[in-house]
């Protein structure tokens, strides 16, 4: 069932001792520490290694060795990812290189005046795109709506390092479902509400969809809201690329029709599988995707 536990890759402590390398060492130095890191999630993260392994060798069809160095990589590219999210946030923009690829996609959603939906995945670098929609001027309040149970711990300790106040605001996923008068009041605003579309966790309502040839459910709440919202809808990623350089994708949503959520759902996997082609080191979804594994 894609069991998902609710919590992230990535903790306080860790957050803590990327701010120290980044701080004593700097950013390109503070690298070299994930050999170390990576390797010994390489060596005891023995179930995680499994679902990332299953991931490169049957849904992406690398070949066994191939598969065995890619989960290396893959910890290793994560572990770059924190450490660029916080440089960032600390205050550290102007050491990274950017491009942007669709950004007119973003300027035509915000021209339409009435708010609009983001939808994003675990891959990447999304949390960083706030500090670079700066330099061409997209002033909005951008709202992430999330599951995560660690988020509002790591996102404090981020400002409390940071140079600038973050400009994200996060909406809670509540059992009473009031986080639903939340995203309606920040499109009233003309506010953009941001989902990411690829964690489905247990007990909670889903839609399936085939995904890198094998069977998938993903959670149906952002594809229900998005669908009958009636605003525009645009994928985003930020992607990390070589060196200090980070790659800015929007696509906009294409092939569904208002209350069509399945159409929506199916665009959104199309959309996705060709950024993790392009990208397969950066799916951080370290799970029982596919509920493929004994």
């Amino acid at each position: 069932m894609s069991k998902w536990d609710g919590k992230s890759k990535g903790t306080i402590l860790g957050y803590k001792i990327f701010v120290w390398c980044i701080k004593n060492i700097g950013i390109r130095s503070s690298y070299f520490v994930l050999y170390f890191v990576a390797t010994y999630y390489f060596l005891f993260l023995k179930r995680s290694n499994q679902y990332i392994y299953y991931y490169f060798y049957k849904r992406l069809h690398f070949n066994y060795w191939k598969s065995k160095i890619a989960i290396f990589r893959s910890y290793f590219t994560f572990g770059q990812i924190l450490i660029d999210k916080t440089a960032i946030s600390a205050g550290l923009r102007d050491q990274f290189t950017y491009e942007f690829d669709g950004i007119e996609n973003l300027k035509e959603l915000l021209k339409e005046n009435r708010g609009g939906v983001l939808i994003s995945a675990h891959i990447g670098n999304f949390e960083i795109a706030e500090y670079f929609f700066a330099d061409i001027d997209f002033k909005c309040q951008i709202n992430l709506v999330t599951t995560d149970q660690e988020v509002t711990v790591i996102k404090e300790y981020l400002e409390s390092v940071a140079s600038e106040k973050s400009n994200i605001k996060f909406i809670n996923i509540k059992d009473d479902m009031s986080h639903i008068f939340e995203i309606n009041n920040a499109l009233v605003k003309n506010e953009l509400i941001c989902f990411t579309g690829d964690r489905y966790f247990e007990g909670s309502k889903y839609l399936e969809a085939d995904f890198l040839g094998e069977k998938a459910k993903f959670p149906a709440g952002p594809f229900l809201i998005a669908s009958r919202l009636g605003v525009p809808v645009v994928y985003v990623y930020v992607m990390k690329e070589k060196e200090l350089h980070y790659h800015l994708y929007a696509r906009q949503a294409q092939g569904f029709k208002k209350r069509d959520s399945q159409a929506l759902l199916h665009s959104y996997v199309q959309n996705l599988e060709a950024m993790i082609k392009k990208y397969p080191f950066q799916w951080f979804n370290y799970f029982d995707f596919w509920d493929d594994i004994d």
